[in-house]
């Protein structure tokens, strides 16, 4: 008998998308890997090397017409949810798109993974939900009041999954992921992350420009501990650990100024830095608690932000 689940991946064709579409077509669990991305966000070039498979399936459509999503679920067992409209800075400069991309687009895919009957969804929250809670770690339990439109979006929908677990019957898992960053997330991106910036500019030689003082924290994640949790969460037999939210991240905290320096010390660069002002919406001080990941879903750390940024560094130095 052929116990192979069907995957849908949205937004396959992004940074963290198109890690899992990588991942699961070597996992003999996966019968079928299929991606739906409008490219908006994402890039050909990151799932170009799968169009061959036997398992791939690629969908060019839009999150936010429905029509498109009901197509996406059909035959579909289980779904990673990872289109979104990412950024702070860009939810500022236009909140419309973002609302309708990220809160539109995921009822939409929901919806539609309750009419497809599909089994269980995994949805891609993020850490800037804890808006202006001042305490560290980050509990999942305690949240304060957003700090931008993108982390409304975000918060409403964790609130529209609770709804429809209990409103359609929809098991569901939802992940904050928090600052995650790796191979594949692009750093000529108007909106890139801080990250892949900064590698590039050690690479390049160019000034790196710092939003703030550097003494600003977060929680750098390596790709493939995001990978590892929505593994676990798409397979997990324990029915009692679903329909809940789990931080997705390292439990380490590393200011501006130290990543700089980590850095400098892997690309053995001087990288010149600037400061700047600080970014309005950013939250100041980022650091999560993944007791609950662990204890839950068994999750554990694969790469600390040393080892992720040496892997990172090593990627996009070889596409030069």
């Amino acid at each position: 008998m052929d116990n192979k689940i069907n995957l849908l991946i949205t937004g396959g064709a992004g940074f963290i998308g198109s890690n899992l579409v990588e991942h699961f077509l070597e996992d003999d669990r996966v019968g079928l890997v299929r991606v739906l991305d409008n490219l908006s966000n994402g890039y050909i070039e990151n799932i170009q090397e799968f169009f061959d498979h036997p398992r791939f399936e690629f969908i060019q459509g839009d999150i936010r017409d429905y029509d498109t999503c009901l197509k996406a679920c059909e035959g579909i067992h289980k779904i990673s949810h990872q289109a979104a409209l990412g950024s702070v800075p860009r939810s500022i400069e236009n909140p419309m798109k973002s609302t309708a991309v990220n809160i539109l687009g995921t009822v939409n895919i929901m919806y539609a993974a309750v009419q497809q009957k599909v089994e269980r969804i995994i949805l891609a929250f993020s850490s800037s939900t804890y808006g202006d809670h001042p305490d560290l770690p980050k509990v999942e339990e305690n949240i304060g009041n957003p700090l931008s439109p993108y982390a409304v979006t975000k918060a409403s929908v964790e609130q529209f999954a609770d709804v429809f677990g209990k409103t359609y019957g929809l098991h569901w898992i939802g992940l904050r992921y928090f600052n995650v960053f790796g191979p594949k997330q692009n750093p000529d991106n108007p909106y890139a992350a801080v990250i892949p910036i900064l590698i590039d500019a050690a690479i390049n030689n160019r000034t790196f420009t710092i939003n703030g003082d550097g003494s600003a924290s977060r929680d750098f994640t390596y790709v493939e501990n995001a990978v590892l949790a929505n593994e676990l969460s798409l397979f997990t037999s324990n029915e009692s650990v679903l329909h809940t939210i789990y931080n997705v991240a390292c439990g380490e905290r590393t200011t501006l100024n130290e990543l700089v320096g980590i850095v400098k010390s892997i690309s053995k660069n001087d990288l010149h830095t600037e400061y700047s002002d600080e970014r309005p919406g950013d939250v100041r001080d980022s650091l999560a608690s993944i007791r609950k990941i662990e204890t839950n879903l068994g999750y554990s750390v694969t790469h600390n932000i040393h080892s992720g940024l040496e892997l990172t560094y090593n990627y996009l130095k070889n596409l030069k």
